[in-house]
């Protein structure tokens, strides 16, 4: 057995976070850090346009550019290398790397209780953890104006999820590990665990936004994805959301056998018991789905299996797993294919991870090519951003705030984040500072994206 290294105590690991902010005081991270003149905000996203599939690219910046929230749902890279731009603190934690209020959600847990947590980690790497909370609370100004809130309600939004994520990880600093490592938000006793968190009219809030997610609309989804033909259920296509492997202008690259060969070299990296439960199913049927906004563009495939007959269904979904936005923007080269970047990086922050995720790289041609596979569509719901009154807003804020703080304590740096922080309003007033900042800086983006669109620098779908 390896030397156990001396081990710190929670007062030492608390005081090497107070230390940290000699290097970065609190207050500069509100900086949000000049761009050289040089910078293009449509030329990287053109970039990253190059490694996805172009016939798809009209319709990712059609969405992108529905409103300033979708744009910034889409433009993820740009804020990462404004981020390394600017004064970041030396405490690296798994981040989501995308961790803006709509990749939060409802979903099962592997025990069939509804959760709510972090539900996107295709940019999911190692970064310093404040990045995910500017991309949160970005989003929740970005939100709030969209809803109609000045600015005085927009600060007031933001500053009270900086709050509640400083709360939070203080209170995830003291408690044991397995204890965070267990904490999960149960959608159905939400309103018990959050009492003390939240005051009772927050809570209120809370259930009524909860109450509104947990609609029956993902069970839904599901059931109109399958029709039954006299050969059994298939796919019900829905061109060009979802189409034909046939019709796929990948197909003279054999997308077929790609898939098949995704879906035999993924089932190695799941547990024996999970391998079993995998082995009951029988794939029938399989797609091409476009998905969300920032993702548009990547190679997502959807397989319909079918387990003890064919009202059995269930379905996987396989998704391109490229370089993170955090990686490309910290200049960072990872040392795991990216699909398993994706699944250990899931398996990681989340409480309660997908029981079929797992991954596969392979090659078609000369290029490499990887992906993470998981469930699709189990039980999953989200919240209706606008749909949100000012005071539910600030309440959801919130509780993401506690699940993030949660999903980076799991990476057991939450004392020295808690002592970096501190408990007085320095650290909420600079990410409020910060937020309304980048909540500008999107905007200019957007309308840069809209003028590239009017000149022809860019093909929109109509």
């Amino acid at each position: 057995m390896k030397p156990v290294a001396p081990r710190t105590s929670l007062d030492e690991r608390w005081s090497s976070g107070r230390q940290e902010r000699a290097a970065t005081p609190r207050s500069a991270l509100a900086t949000l850090a000049p761009r050289p003149a040089s910078y293009d905000p449509v030329a990287r996203l053109q970039w990253q346009g190059e490694h996805r599939v172009a016939r798809l690219l009209p319709l990712r910046y059609e969405r992108m550019l529905e409103s300033p929230l979708a744009f910034y749902r889409g433009a993820a890279l740009l804020m990462s290398e404004d981020l390394a731009r600017g004064p970041s603190s030396s405490i690296v934690v798994q981040i989501g790397g995308d961790t803006h209020l709509s990749n939060f959600g409802i979903f099962s847990s592997p025990e069939r209780r509804l959760v709510f947590d972090v539900n996107d980690f295709d940019e999911t790497d190692e970064g310093p953890f404040e990045w995910d909370i500017k991309r949160l609370v970005t989003s929740l100004a970005i939100a709030c104006e969209q809803l109609g809130g000045d600015e005085r309600e927009q600060t007031a939004v933001v500053f009270d999820a900086a709050k509640e994520y400083q709360r939070s990880i203080r209170r995830f600093a003291q408690e044991s590990r397995l204890d965070v490592w267990y904490a999960a938000l149960d959608v159905e006793s939400i309103l018990v665990e959050l009492r003390g968190f939240f005051t009772e009219g927050a809570l209120r809030s809370v259930g009524d936004v909860i109450g509104r997610a947990k609609s029956k609309e993902s069970t839904q989804a599901f059931n109109e994805m399958v029709t039954y033909t006299e050969t059994g259920p298939r796919i019900t296509l829905r061109p060009l959301l979802i189409s034909s492997l046939d019709d796929d202008a990948d197909g003279s690259l054999g997308v077929h056998d790609l898939i098949n060969d995704v879906l035999g070299g993924y089932r190695a990296t799941l547990g024996s018991d999970r391998q079993r439960l995998l082995d009951q199913f029988t794939p029938v049927d399989a797609a091409r789905k476009v998905v969300g906004v920032g993702s548009v563009g990547t190679d997502d495939y959807i397989i319909l299996l079918t387990g003890r007959d064919d009202d059995d269904p269930f379905f996987l979904q396989v998704k391109q797993a490229q370089a993170s936005v955090v990686s490309i923007a910290r200049g960072v080269t990872a040392n795991v294919h990216h699909g398993e970047r994706v699944v250990s990086g899931q398996k990681l922050m989340q409480a309660t991870p997908d029981v079929f995720l797992g991954w596969h790289t392979t090659r078609v041609g000369e290029v490499e090519r990887s992906f993470y596979v998981r469930q699709l569509y189990d039980k999953r719901a989200s919240v209706k951003i606008a749909a949100l009154s000012e005071l539910q807003l600030q309440a959801y804020g919130r509780v993401c705030a506690w699940v993030l703080a949660r999903a980076h304590a799991r990476s057991g740096s939450g004392a020295q984040i808690a002592g970096y922080l501190g408990a007085n309003e320095t650290f909420a007033r600079a990410m409020t500072r910060f937020a309304l900042a980048y909540r500008d800086q999107n905007l200019a983006d957007e309308q840069a994206l809209a003028r590239a669109a009017t000149e022809g620098r860019i093909t929109v779908a109509s």
